[in-house]
Protein backbone atom coordinates (compact mmCIF):
# COMPACT_ATOMS: atom_id res chain seq x y z
CA UNK A 1 0.00 0.00 0.00
CA UNK A 2 1.34 3.43 -0.90
CA UNK A 3 1.26 6.47 1.33
CA UNK A 4 -1.20 9.23 0.32
CA UNK A 5 0.50 12.13 -1.45
CA UNK A 6 -0.18 14.68 1.33
CA UNK A 7 1.29 12.43 4.01
CA UNK A 8 4.55 12.02 2.12
CA UNK A 9 5.41 15.58 3.12
CA UNK A 10 3.97 15.59 6.64
CA UNK A 11 6.48 15.83 9.45
CA UNK A 12 5.94 14.69 13.01
CA UNK A 13 4.99 17.42 15.45
CA UNK A 14 7.95 18.60 17.49
CA UNK A 15 7.59 18.76 21.27
CA UNK A 16 7.19 22.18 22.86
CA UNK A 17 10.58 23.64 23.79
CA UNK A 18 11.41 23.88 27.47
CA UNK A 19 11.15 27.39 28.88
CA UNK A 20 13.23 28.62 31.81
CA UNK A 21 10.16 30.24 33.41
CA UNK A 22 6.57 29.48 34.41
CA UNK A 23 3.43 31.59 34.40
CA UNK A 24 2.29 32.67 37.86
CA UNK A 25 -1.47 33.27 37.70
CA UNK A 26 -1.52 35.12 41.03
CA UNK A 27 1.07 37.66 39.86
CA UNK A 28 -0.07 37.53 36.19
CA UNK A 29 3.51 37.24 34.88
CA UNK A 30 6.19 34.77 33.90
CA UNK A 31 8.48 33.90 36.80
CA UNK A 32 12.01 32.44 36.75
CA UNK A 33 12.89 29.57 39.11
CA UNK A 34 14.52 32.05 41.52
CA UNK A 35 11.22 33.98 41.81
CA UNK A 36 12.28 36.98 39.75
CA UNK A 37 10.14 38.25 36.87
CA UNK A 38 11.23 36.80 33.54
CA UNK A 39 10.79 40.24 31.95
CA UNK A 40 13.80 41.55 33.88
CA UNK A 41 16.05 38.58 33.12
CA UNK A 42 17.97 39.60 29.99
CA UNK A 43 19.51 36.18 29.27
CA UNK A 44 16.00 34.66 29.34
CA UNK A 45 14.68 37.36 27.01
CA UNK A 46 17.54 36.92 24.57
CA UNK A 47 17.30 33.13 24.53
CA UNK A 48 13.53 32.87 24.18
CA UNK A 49 12.99 35.63 21.63
CA UNK A 50 10.14 37.13 23.59
CA UNK A 51 8.05 39.66 21.75
CA UNK A 52 5.83 42.49 22.80
CA UNK A 53 2.34 43.14 21.58
CA UNK A 54 1.66 45.95 19.13
CA UNK A 55 -2.05 45.90 19.91
CA UNK A 56 -3.14 49.42 20.68
CA UNK A 57 -0.18 50.99 18.93
CA UNK A 58 -0.70 54.41 17.38
CA UNK A 59 0.29 53.17 13.93
CA UNK A 60 -3.29 52.45 12.98
CA UNK A 61 -5.92 55.09 12.29
CA UNK A 62 -8.61 53.14 14.12
CA UNK A 63 -6.65 53.05 17.41
CA UNK A 64 -7.48 56.64 18.35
Amino acid sequence: MTTPFALQYATPRLPEPATPFVFDAARQMNICPDGSPAATNYPVLLSTSSTSSTAGSKTHNDDD
